[in-house]
């Protein structure tokens, strides 16, 4: 399979930045995105060049570190997934991908697709935002006192 990517390029907080055009030759479609970023990257290690920055933590899809815009949508054309969970088979062979930072105030480029993320970091560390899905636990099955209220001792009962 092979991808041309055109990925934001971006050398600092203060640098302009840009679109950059790579060829990604001979991947599998089985590959995750980041594992492309991967092949891109020792490709252009390789070569002399300067590897592209991006976040990753897990690589499982529960941190969200890895967080991209991939053809205009958040974490690429699949609902649902994170990118580090999001394979190349759902892409075309020599279809052209463009990956980009998230685009936010509150999260400024520091450099290539890596974001200050010290914003959302400062919630959750305060509480304020759960990144996992909870499924509901069933009811419980309450007791049923057929027709009379229940016993509660009073607070002057209780010793």
């Amino acid at each position: 399979m092979n991808i041309t990517l055109r990925v934001w390029r971006q050398k600092n907080r203060d640098d302009v930045g840009g679109m950059v055009a790579y060829e990604v030759a001979g991947i599998s479609a089985d590959m995750s995105f980041l594992e492309m970023l991967d092949v891109l990257n020792e490709d252009l290690t390789q070569g002399g060049g300067e590897p592209v920055a991006f976040d990753h933590d897990c690589r499982e899809g529960i941190c969200g570190m890895c967080s991209l815009v991939i053809n205009g949508l958040a974490h690429g054309p699949e609902a649902l997934t994170t990118t580090c969970q999001l394979y190349l088979r759902h892409f075309d062979d020599g279809q052209v991908i463009d990956v980009e930072p998230w685009r936010s105030t509150s999260f400024p480029i520091l450099r290539d697709l890596v974001v200050d993320r010290s914003a959302l970091d400062r919630i959750i560390e305060a509480g304020g935002y759960i990144s996992a899905r909870r499924v509901p636990r069933p009811m419980r099955t309450r007791r049923r006192y057929r027709g009379r209220t229940p016993s509660v001792p009073s607070t002057q009962q209780r010793a």
